[in-house]
């Protein structure tokens, strides 16, 4: 434990100190390691995406990874292109972009800090600026406010959710609150000892954050403060979740006042109705994620909504694969439209292309990402044959 603790301080070092001394927009050597031939050609306008992959690095995590990996689909095929490769990172696992898309952040799992970089608006790839700490390890998932200048994270090995400032340049500064998360552990020794929110999502106006807590069989809400960044709890504070089930994301529709939950470890899917005027949450329906012939071990791991409200989507790892639902738009009741293989192993992540016309899955520990084709009319899902391999990929951010 004491030479891993070592080594993990010293893999940590080595990332701040080349981060400090990286002018803003000029690239290190170890960025710039891997930049394929795809890279120097020019994209057909409105042809193409690019796709950021983050993934897992150390042996604890199992990972396979080697950072961060740039690349660009085809949204006529949703055939990826390799563009760039940044090494030299501490699992960069979930991974977003900027509202203008001009900034890249990665939290770091069991680390207790997060990194910006800059993404050159003509090729896509990233330059490191800096980092801002945290304030608890293990974050698993962060968002940033309508305005750009916060960022929220989910501490999962802390119990806590933090507030960062984004800088006008798009740094990081280290955290300005630290908001517990108190209650008690669901039934499960194991993943539900302490607290662990693992997602955090504004809702469609931006004035509250939903933080499930898969560990306290929770989702807490908060207010959000536009100008100060600050998180205040609403009135109705949390919601309680069905015993052992474990909320691990959520999905807010874009425009009706609905919102669905993937708990992990019951692996089912939770429908509430969501009161924009005082941010609570009433349960209304659940579903399992699951067939019911699948009688095998499988957990919930990431859960979406379609651009235009019209279906939810959802991964399964164990079954491995992505279950679609289609939305009555009156209720905001689900109804299982059917199951697609995720082609790998454990699609911790899944997630829709700006087009909307593909939905990628990242098969963690199956080494690939996947592109699957989705009919905007029906909600179905088919195996468009793309598959890229690459090390424990995590989560995708995609830019136009």
């Amino acid at each position: 434990m004491q030479q891993s603790d070592t080594n993990r301080q010293s893999r940590r070092a080595v990332l701040r100190n080349a981060a400090m001394t990286v002018p803003l927009l000029s690239a290190p050597a170890w960025a710039q390691e891997k930049q394929s031939a795809a890279a120097k050609s020019e994209a057909k306008p409105g042809g193409y995406v690019y796709a950021y992959v983050g993934s897992y690095t150390t042996p604890k995590r199992n990972g396979r990874g080697d950072g961060i990996n740039v690349y660009r689909m085809d949204l006529q095929t949703g055939a990826w292109s390799h563009l760039q490769h940044l090494g030299n990172l501490v699992n960069p696992s979930f991974v977003i972009l900027s509202k203008d898309q001009r900034f890249l952040y990665s939290v770091h799992g069991d680390e207790a800090y997060a990194t910006s970089f800059a993404v050159d608006q003509k090729t896509g790839f990233l330059t490191p600026m800096n980092q801002g700490k945290t304030g608890g390890e293990n974050g698993v998932r962060q968002q940033i406010d309508a305005s750009g200048k916060f960022m929220v994270v989910a501490n999962y090995a802390a119990g806590t959710v933090a507030v960062l400032p984004v800088k006008a340049d798009g740094s990081l500064g280290d955290y300005i609150q630290l908001a517990e998360l108190k209650g008690e552990p669901g039934p499960h020794r194991v993943e539900q000892s302490s607290s662990h929110p693992h997602d955090i999502a504004f809702d469609p106006s931006g004035r509250f954050v939903a933080v499930p807590d898969k560990g306290l069989d929770r989702v807490f809400v908060f207010h959000f403060d536009a100008a100060s960044g600050k998180l205040t709890p609403t009135q109705q504070g949390s919601v309680v979740a069905r015993a052992g089930s474990a909320p691990r994301h959520i999905a807010f529709h874009p425009k009706l006042p609905y919102a669905w939950v993937i708990n992990e470890i019951n692996s089912s899917v939770t429908t509430y109705h969501w009161d924009a005027a005082s941010g609570a949450l009433k349960p209304i329906q659940i579903l399992p994620s699951l067939p019911p012939d699948f009688t095998g071990n499988s957990t919930g791991a990431e859960i979406l909504v379609s651009g235009s409200g019209r279906f939810v989507y959802c991964s399964n790892r164990g079954h491995d694969s992505v279950a679609a639902f289609a939305v009555d738009p009156q209720t905001g009741l689900l109804k299982s439209i059917g199951w697609t293989p995720s082609q790998g192993k454990s699609p911790r992540f899944i997630g829709l292309d700006p087009s909307q016309r593909f939905l990628c899955a990242t098969n963690e520990q199956g080494d690939n990402v996947v592109t699957l084709r989705a009919d905007a009319a029906t909600g179905r899902l088919t195996a468009t044959g793309q598959i890229v391999h690459t090390g424990s990929p995590v989560t995708i951010a995609f830019r136009r």
